[in-house]
């Protein structure tokens, strides 16, 4: 059982990845800052982090990354031109991204898996809980899913993975879970009693799968060292948690527990998904979506 005074301070961003999907967008700029509407992505991520309370930020980079350093250093330069002409309005813009956390950087090296990914933050994180926090899922700040997997650690113990339902004829994308009640528990709540990374239809032990947010116990490093690669070549997170979830000794970190998310997520790791989620969230704008949603009604009459 966790300590109820737990705070839980530090968040891993892994954005390694080469975002050969946005090809030839992603050449030069990392696909992490490609814009939603006018934000990096990057940045909405952060900013759900803060918003849950972690302000110690570790993203796991490597080559032809600087673009993200950059995004949230200062930027003295543009600053002074924009307060210079009286611009306080992007003046802000510029300034809170650089004021949102404390961000730190550690080169992965080698893309090794996920699971590598989360261990290159060991020695940053330390012997403390932590969040890990994927930039392909975009989650709605209307809906606290990090907010609420910290509560249930804190309460539970052990490591907290989000689950949201998807059709069978997805799950062979995701890390999927099997799930059992946890009594006294509100329904989205379960334990996790397996894990399996990107099944079949056929072996998929349910239709839970597991989204890019989790909040783990410092055991998992343990873990990762000795998780060998698994699907793909890789480490896989999912491998470690499965190990996690099948040893439950009290006071050993052990245990995962699974948060099912019902909220509004929206998924950017592939070009048709990112434009829904572009649009979907501009439509939402108030400075630009009733004139976008007006556009799109006539828009859709041509085709």
């Amino acid at each position: 059982m966790a300590d109820v005074d737990e705070i839980l301070t530090k968040a891993v961003i892994p954005a390694a990845g080469l975002g050969t999907r946005f090809l030839p967008a992603t050449k030069a700029t990392p696909k992490e800052m490609l814009p939603v509407v006018d934000t990096p992505a990057i940045q909405l991520v952060v900013e759900e982090a803060v918003a849950a309370g972690l302000d110690d930020v570790l993203m796991v980079t490597g080559r032809n990354k600087r673009p993200l350093e950059d995004h949230f250093d200062i930027a003295a330069e543009l600053e002074t031109t924009l307060e210079a002409k009286g611009d306080t309005e992007r003046l802000h813009l510029v300034q809170r991204s650089a004021d949102l956390a404390s961000v730190h950087y550690v080169r992965q090296g080698e893309p090794k898996g996920l699971g590598h990914a989360v261990l290159c933050a060991a020695r940053h994180v330390g012997h403390e809980a932590f969040a890990v926090l994927l930039g392909d899922d975009l989650i709605d700040p209307r809906d606290p899913l990090l907010t609420r997997m910290i509560d249930v650690r804190r309460r539970l113990g052990g490591s907290v993975v989000a689950l949201m339902e998807v059709p069978r004829e997805q799950i062979h994308l995701y890390g999927c879970a099997a799930v059992d009640v946890l009594p006294g528990e509100d329904d989205d709540v379960v334990r996790v009693t397996d894990l399996v990374e990107k099944p079949s239809i056929e072996e998929a032990p349910s239709s839970y799968a597991v989204i890019g947010r989790y909040v783990l116990d410092p055991s998992v490093f343990t873990v990762l060292e000795k998780t060998e690669p698994g699907r793909g070549g890789e480490i896989q997170l999912t491998d470690a948690l499965r190990t996690l979830a099948h040893d439950v000794e009290p006071g050993a970190g052990g245990g995962v527990t699974g948060v099912v998310f019902r909220g509004r997520r929206y998924d950017t790791g592939d070009r048709l998904s990112y434009l829904q989620a572009v649009v979907r969230l501009a439509c939402e704008r108030e400075d630009l979506g009733p004139e976008l949603r007006a556009w799109l009604k006539e828009f859709v009459q041509t085709l």
